[in-house]
């Protein structure tokens, strides 16, 4: 284990994170704020930066690492940027609990939008702004973020980004490393711009309409009004949002091809094409039964793409209290909760990919079984899928649903009933942020004990990097010196 290279890598990090601080310190002064505020963020970026640069100082002896330091760096950096950005709310006691704070930042960098706010409005214009911001740095990645703006960046940090970007497989845009997050970046940029330019020629208020885009790029939820969006009651803004939510729930690599001419391979993709069509039956689902209810048909399919598009891309915006819907509509919403996005994209959940490979794996047993002396050979996007792959996707499944059972016997300690406790680690692991129950659209997390909001905001963590990065980082085998 490369420990050397892990502690600069750190360093460099909380370097990055002390300069985005710099922001919310900005907004701060535009609006005028109280000295608290500036002096909570100046004090915190100047803190991070001291300590990121004394570990910047650590002599690195070789700077190659593996898969192992690359799992082990991910996971303390986004535990460490979500402690030390707690720190400005707890200074301005504007969330006075570490705990509380810690738990909304973990939120927010994993893009989640689970809150334990009460009153999202109180909140000073620079806490607003910082909340969200992490939305739109978590999105992508946070290494992603520092590898597209470090100078340079070695063969081996392919590990890094590994072990951060989502989906079962993982491939570079181009040749060099660097490069690639760059272009990532900037398609990430360019739509979230768009987005914000949308909104506000809707007629949202620009610093709205700007920690909106944040939220939508990021997939992550946080909403600037207690109603979260109904407030706003515009069809306009709520077709924006569901297309934009939409939009960054596809795997960012076709983006890119269309950006190259290569438009044809993205209308190839096996995965997108099921993404589209499980929004479309989700839909339509659930506006049948609405409209089975006392919904008229109109808003029956308003609230139902707006409520898919939210769910299935786990970003969690609301504009209707879908936990009092029927409940069919609840259970297809549940289980919209753990297909989520596509892989490569900002969306959580299990991804369409793996849903579809499991699907595909059930299948060719099936078939293996019926007739044993036939070889099924599993075919996805076109290619061949190994029995390498094919395992590495089960196994996922295995330690997935393991995690998920013991989470939410841990959180059943504290609600009332199973639909609770499960909905609450369901939007929690697979990054969503409302759940149902006492978790729902209406409610937050603010009733549960400090040790159970400790053990949800590991558990956004560990959905965000999709739990293996976690595993290890906590295993001692990690950490036993082996020469």
């Amino acid at each position: 284990m490369n420990k050397q290279f892990i502690r600069y890598t750190l360093g460099n990090i909380l370097m990055i994170l002390a300069g985005l601080m710099l922001l919310p310190l900005i907004v701060s002064v535009i609006y005028q704020e109280s000295w608290v505020n500036i002096a909570s963020f100046l004090g915190t970026s100047l803190g991070t930066f001291i300590i990121g640069f004394a570990l910047l100082r650590t002599k690195l002896h070789r700077r190659t690492f593996y898969a192992s330091e690359g799992f082990a760096i991910v996971s303390l950096s986004w535990i460490s940027i979500s402690f030390f950005s707690a720190i400005p709310f707890v200074l301005s006691q504007q969330i006075p609990s570490f705990v509380d704070a810690f738990f909304e930042m973990a939120s927010g960098f994993t893009t989640t939008g689970a809150s334990i706010l009460i009153d999202v409005e109180a909140l000073s214009h620079s806490m607003l702004f910082w909340r969200s911001f992490t939305h739109f740095v978590g999105g992508m990645g946070v290494l992603v973020f520092a590898l597209a703006i470090l100078p340079k960046a070695e063969s081996s940090s392919v590990h890094i980004m590994k072990a951060e970007m989502t989906g079962p497989t993982f491939g570079k845009l181009v040749s060099r490393l660097s490069s690639t997050a760059r272009i990532l970046y900037i398609i990430y940029f360019t739509f979230m711009m768009i987005t914000l330019i949308c909104l506000y020629l809707a007629g949202v208020p620009f610093f709205e309409a700007m920690l909106l885009a944040f939220g939508t790029a990021g997939t992550g939820g946080f909403g600037v009004l207690n109603g979260s969006i109904a407030p706003y009651d515009s069809f306009t803004v709520e077709m924006i949002l569901s297309i934009g939510m939409i939009v960054f729930s596809i795997n960012f690599n076709l983006f890119y091809l269309v950006f190259i001419h290569h438009a044809k391979r993205v209308l190839k993709s096996e995965e997108l094409r099921w993404f589209l069509a499980i929004i479309a039956v989700g839909v339509l689902l659930i506006a049948m039964n609405l409209i089975s209810t006392s919904y008229g048909v109109v808003n029956a399919f308003r609230d139902s793409f707006f409520t898919v598009a939210s769910i299935i891309s786990t970003t969690g915006y609301s504009t209707a209290l879908f936990d009092h819907w029927p409940l069919f509509s609840q259970l297809i919403l549940i289980l919209l909760m753990f297909v989520g996005g596509m892989a490569g994209s900002t969306a959580g959940g299990l991804k369409v990919s793996r849903v579809l490979l499991l699907v595909k794996i059930a299948w060719a047993e099936i078939k293996q079984t019926i007739r044993p002396n036939r070889v099924v050979a599993i075919q996805y996007e076109g290619r061949r899928i190994d029995s390498k792959l094919a395992n590495t996707v089960l196994s996922y499944l295995v330690v997935y649903i393991l995690i998920f059972i013991v989470a939410v016997l841990v959180v059943s300690l504290e609600t009332p009933n199973l639909l609770s406790s499960f909905s609450a680690v369901a939007a929690t692991f697979n990054n969503i942020g409302p759940g149902l129950g006492i978790v729902g659209p209406s409610q937050n997390f603010a009733h549960f004990s400090p040790f159970i909001k400790i053990i949800l905001s590991f558990i956004m963590i560990m959905g965000r990097l999709e739990i293996f990065p976690m595993l290890i980082l906590f295993s001692p085998n990690t950490w036993l010196k082996r020469y």
